[in-house]
């Protein structure tokens, strides 16, 4: 990477990528030349979709964004980090509880690698109140006129897989 050109990685497990998600992400790749959008891997934790899904569902949904591609990851996010050749952990927050976790989870990956940088970027006000659990709680309920709201909340491409999943 030439000097003037960053990349950040933007890591989280987006199951599923929400309208606040996709919005760091267009705001990123408007400030750093290249973003990677890293999924994380967590074999304990009981994911909506497979790994593939999530990457394949994410990647559909930046499709617009030249300069953003779409990764999974297993492990440390500083260390994924390293292997993406950044120095710099894109974060979104949306409340003051997201704050007080991120700034305890910044100063644990000072710790484990000291060269990478923690950046936040502040949600959009329309986007604060979106999470990955209200998504799945709206998308179980999702008779007609609630699965066109659905577009409101999580990106178009996502939409039909998630009623799916979740009414399997």
């Amino acid at each position: 990477m030439s000097r003037g050109e960053t990349t950040a990685c933007y890591v989280g497990s987006f199951d599923p990528m929400t309208l606040g998600h996709l919005d760091i992400i267009r705001r990123a790749s408007r400030i750093f030349s290249h973003v990677t959008v890293g999924i994380g891997i967590n074999p304990d934790k009981n994911s909506l979709f497979t790994p593939a899904e999530r990457v394949e569902l994410c990647a559909a949904s930046v499709s617009d964004l030249p300069n953003v591609d779409v990764r999974t990851f297993d492990g440390l996010a500083v260390e994924f980090v390293r292997q993406c050749g950044s120095r710099i952990l894109l974060r979104g927050v949306r409340t003051l509880s997201d704050i007080e976790a991120e700034f305890s989870m910044t100063l644990t990956n000072r710790v484990l690698d000291e060269e990478i940088e923690s950046v936040f970027l502040m949600s959009a006000e329309r986007f604060a109140h979106i999470s990955s659990s209200l998504i799945k709680q709206i998308a179980k309920m999702a008779r007609e006129g609630v699965r066109e709201r659905l577009k409101d909340f999580v990106p178009v491409p996502i939409i039909e897989p998630l009623i799916r999943r979740l009414n399997e």
